[in-house]
């Protein structure tokens, strides 16, 4: 991929993900400048929350900003701000927050300390129809949502196979989500992959595993013929595969699982849930963190043998 369009599109992408709990004063007051910045006199609060972000993050007119209306989130004092931002490299969804006065706005993640949100995410992944490796009744779960075309899900995919050897208490759930903006074969791995799982579930796996450890094979132009060349190397039928992939329901089946990362407000591959705690990225060491304290927790809560 061309460097700058990964510069470009990186730039983005951090500037508008901040650090947790990071609060903009958005009113006149305190503002020490010559002139004022735009904001300041801006007509709506949609407006207004526009105009600071292009003028802190250096925004220009070829990235999208669309703010959409405010609205009040329960009982906390904010009004929930839902933000859509796109560049030529891609897109994402965002939340703010911003004081009903309209003066602060803040960034970050809001825990409501009435409800359990790890049940919440649990609740709202949809994995009834994905492939599972390991014991179907483990009583910790890893939810992937992975591109297979993504580099860093690919040292997630190595990082879990030296991991879960370990760990028999663990099974794993593939969830497709693909980027195709910036990632021109993903869908057609993730299509070859959907494929393979319904004619045998467990051959999903060595696709898995094929495309992964083949990735740096794989391009836009050849990516349609390395997934039949690993669909017969996983013992299945090709021209049935080959059917399958371009067939409108297993592209659906793609886009619902998408769609179910972004209820999760999944915005990069690869997000990892261990029983509903969220990981962002490959991180090995925080993975094994997250299933030793579930086994902890499981340990802690088994009845004593009797005497």
């Amino acid at each position: 991929m061309n460097t700058n369009t990964n510069r470009t599109r990186t730039r983005v992408k951090n500037t508008l993900r901040l650090a947790l709990l990071t609060l903009f004063l958005l009113s006149a007051a305190g503002v020490a400048t010559a002139q004022q910045p735009p904001y300041i006199a801006a007509a709506t609060q949609e407006q207004k929350v526009e105009a600071f972000l292009r003028y802190y993050f250096a925004l220009g007119p070829e990235v999208q900003i669309t703010v959409a209306t405010p609205k009040e989130l329960s009982a906390s004092g904010l009004l929930e701000v839902p933000i859509t931002v796109k560049s030529k490299d891609g897109s994402d969804n965002l939340k703010m927050y911003l004081t009903k006065d309209g003066r602060y706005l803040l960034r970050g993640e809001l825990s409501d300390l009435t409800t359990d949100p790890l049940a919440d995410n649990m609740a709202k992944m949809q994995t009834a129809n994905a492939p599972v490796l390991g014991d179907p009744k483990a009583p910790i779960t890893l939810v992937e949502y992975s591109d297979f075309e993504c580099p860093v899900c690919r040292s997630l995919h190595d990082a879990l196979r030296g991991l879960l050897a370990n760990y028999p208490q663990v099974k794993v759930i593939f969830m497709d989500f693909p980027i195709d903006a910036i990632h021109p074969w993903a869908r057609t791995a993730a299509l070859a992959g959907r494929c393979a799982y319904h004619q045998n579930p467990q051959a999903f796996w060595k696709i898995y595993d094929l495309i992964y450890d083949n990735q740096d094979l794989i391009s836009a132009a050849t990516a349609w013929d390395k997934m039949q060349e690993f669909a017969s190397r996983a013992g299945l039928n090709t021209d049935t595969l080959k059917s399958c992939m371009a067939s409108p329901q297993a592209a659906s089946e793609i886009d619902a699982t998408l769609a179910n990362g972004q209820l999760l407000e999944v915005r990069a591959t690869p997000t990892v849930f261990v029983n509903g705690r969220r990981i962002a990225g490959a991180d090995p060491h925080a993975i094994q963190q997250y299933i030793d304290f579930e086994l902890a927790k499981l340990k802690s809560t088994k009845p004593a043998p009797k005497k």
